[in-house]
């Protein structure tokens, strides 16, 4: 049984009140759902309370969710909904930096003892996708960070695989050309 159809399945039994189903969607997902927020947020205790809020509401609406194997699109499209929503109340419009290793959420980055190098490659990188608009970030980190497929992506987005596939070809397009000058950081 592929993990998409498990989540459906988890989901139905979700939907007919099975706790320990919807616990296990939790345990699975968390994690992704949290390193996305925090990219979105710039702040872990924000994330921590839209990750909250973000479960709260997969849980309210399992009865309407559809077994379509798209489950991870439906989730982070909510994760995505309520990040907008609370930037739009703090009126910002762009994404704050993020250095998973300041978050402690168990980073593949590599430790305080990386080389000079590597760590000024990594902040020219993460500034200048901070300079990128905030569909073209959302594109990117979607599909890069978490793994998503442009279908997926998309979905998640609420736009078409083309529209994707446009935008992190401009945002590509954008952090080399914003890198040009920073050496070969790309």
């Amino acid at each position: 049984m592929s993990q998409a159809m498990d989540d459906d399945a988890l989901m139905t039994r979700t939907a007919a009140g099975d706790e320990e189903a919807f616990r296990l969607l939790v345990q699975r997902w968390e994690r992704d759902v949290l390193s996305f927020l925090i990219h979105m947020l710039g702040s872990v205790e924000e994330a921590e309370d839209l990750l909250q809020e973000t479960f709260v509401q997969v849980f309210r609406k399992a009865d309407a969710y559809r077994a379509t194997g798209k489950f991870k699109s439906w989730l982070f499209r909510i994760a995505g909904n309520l990040a907008r929503s609370r930037l739009r109340r703090r009126k910002i419009l762009r994404w704050v930096p993020f250095n998973p290793v300041d978050h402690d959420i168990g980073s593949s980055q590599p430790g305080p003892d990386a080389d000079l190098e590597s760590s000024q490659r990594k902040d020219a990188v993460r500034a200048s996708m901070d300079r990128l608009p905030q569909r073209q970030k959302e594109a990117l980190v979607l599909n890069r960070f978490q793994g998503m497929s442009y279908q997926e992506a998309a979905e998640a987005m609420g736009t078409t695989v083309p529209g994707v596939e446009s935008l992190i070809q401009r945002a590509l397009a954008a952090l080399r050309a914003d890198l040009a000058g920073k050496g070969d950081l790309l």
